[in-house]
């Protein structure tokens, strides 16, 4: 029997021909795949090679250091300890003596040979104040010999002036003539005289007058006061061998936040929202003893000073046990009765 012609329709056709054509996007498929395949397994081979580095040169780091720490090696830990616990002490002990104004090497300084003094009486004065100084030597203050007899008696005064910002200038060499004749001064040769510098002087002062004369007292004194000298020696005749005294008429105040107007105080935001001083002497007169002022001497290159250099001083006794002693008669104004100081 004869087979009958077949015939292919257009959809067969269609049929035939559409796995040709699905067939081109798997080859790109397993082409990326491919691709794929040998970067993961070349990162792989990477990272076990890295990983053979480093296991290599571990195992050879610890071949190289013992597994069990010897008894000498253990000796020196203990050591180690043992040293780094003396050093902590020693910076306790040495902190303490700071804090109570000793130091050992600080006790080989420059002291008056004359002897142990009751006091030394630092009064303030600048290059143009030398009219004022002239008054003083004439009513309060001894002269010359006999302020060598007041010497003999334990009380040293010195007018206290730094150096010109021009050091070397006429002004310097005014008070080296000026201190010639009269003996009577006291120059702090690191402090430059300045209306700004003035809170430093009082580092400068204390330092200088503790490592120059050894005293009970150490006497802050403005030129702008009178002095009954005898009043102010009997008052410290009777607190002899008081340690740590902070003397002075105390009184607080007002901080003035506002630049430009008199007394402002740069670090006025550091005192509260209150704004008000700590309890401090007055600027005219204040006294510390002797170990107060050998505290300042061994601290003075890290002692914070304020605009004023009562608060200033102020702010050094409130970090230590110091003894604050208000004393009405220290409170100078221009009554003179009951009084040591009074406004000249």
């Amino acid at each position: 029997m004869e087979s009958l012609p077949t015939t292919t329709s257009k959809s067969d056709r269609r049929s035939r021909s559409k796995p040709t054509q699905t067939s081109k996007p798997s080859i790109f498929l397993a082409f990326f795949s491919c691709v794929a395949w040998l970067y993961v397994a070349g990162r792989l081979w990477q990272d076990a090679e890295n990983r053979t580095v480093l296991a290599n040169l571990l195992n050879k780091n610890l071949a190289q250091r013992p597994m069990v720490l010897s008894v000498e090696d253990k000796l020196a830990v203990l050591g180690c300890k043992d040293l780094e616990r003396r050093i902590v002490e020693a910076e306790m002990d040495l902190t303490l003596a700071k804090s109570q104004g000793y130091l050992k090497n600080n006790l080989q300084q420059k002291v008056s040979s004359s002897g142990p003094f009751l006091a030394v009486i630092g009064v303030y004065t600048g290059f143009g104040s030398r009219l004022k100084r002239n008054g003083f030597r004439g009513s309060w203050m001894p002269k010359v010999d006999a302020l060598r007899k007041l010497e003999e008696r334990g009380v040293v005064i010195r007018f206290v002036i730094g150096r010109s910002p021009n050091k070397g200038d006429s002004l310097d060499r005014n008070i080296d003539q000026e201190s010639r004749a009269t003996q009577d001064f006291l120059i702090l040769e690191g402090h430059e005289e300045a209306q700004e510098e003035i809170p430093k002087k009082a580092k400068f002062f204390f330092s200088t007058a503790v490592r120059n004369w050894d005293a009970e007292f150490y006497i802050k004194v403005d030129d702008n006061i009178d002095l009954d000298l005898e009043g102010l020696i009997g008052l410290l005749e009777k607190r002899r061998g008081q340690a740590s005294a902070y003397i002075g008429c105390m009184k607080s105040g007002d901080v003035i936040a506002e630049e430009g107007k008199p007394w402002y105080e740069p670090d006025w935001w550091k005192f509260g929202d209150q704004k008000s001083y700590f309890r401090h002497a007055g600027t005219s007169l204040f006294i510390l003893s002797k170990n107060l002022a050998q505290y300042i001497n061994v601290n003075s290159a890290s002692l914070k000073t304020y605009a004023h250099d009562d608060v200033s001083v102020g702010s050094w006794m409130m970090g230590i046990q110091a003894t604050y002693i208000d004393d009405n008669r220290l409170c100078c104004s221009s009554i003179r009765q009951d009084k040591v100081c009074s406004l000249a």
